[in-house]
């Protein structure tokens, strides 16, 4: 679960990030990140949201859905530098998709969308993310 100093919660939070924020797609997810002012981020924290709408499934679905993401980004978000957002957009297909496969496109989308701008994440030995060889992604 995210602690709630790195939840957005506020719908202006997530529709800034969405609209001026960089973006990423996975088959399974997208990605928005929008890098906080370096003179505001010693005092927030990088913070997460999601979002999961009906089309990914039922209520019982879009809240596993919600879990796993959840759970896969508790330890990305502390190896974002400081006052980054980020909302995650479930697509249909996550409904039906595993844990190690929506975290492998999160991991996924989040280095396309950091390596793209100046955010750079921080590293942390226990949460970095594996890298992979150059070239064009498996399928």
């Amino acid at each position: 679960m995210l602690p709630p100093e790195h939840r957005l919660r506020r719908r202006t939070e997530f529709t800034d990030v969405v609209r001026r924020g960089r973006r990423a797609s996975r088959p399974l997810l997208t990605v928005h990140l929008l890098a906080g002012d370096p003179a505001d981020v010693a005092a927030e924290p990088a913070r997460a949201g999601l979002v999961v709408s009906k089309a990914v499934g039922g209520s019982v679905v879009r809240h596993q859905v919600s879990r796993r993401l959840r759970h896969q980004l508790r330890d990305l978000v502390d190896a974002l530098p400081a006052g980054t957002r980020l909302v995650v957009r479930a697509a249909p297909a996550a409904g039906t998709a595993d844990s190690a496969s929506l975290g492998a496109d999160l991991r996924a989308a989040l280095d396309r969308v950091t390596r793209a701008g100046s955010v750079t994440p921080t590293s942390t030995s226990a949460s970095a993310a594996p890298s992979r060889p150059a070239g064009p992604m498996p399928r």
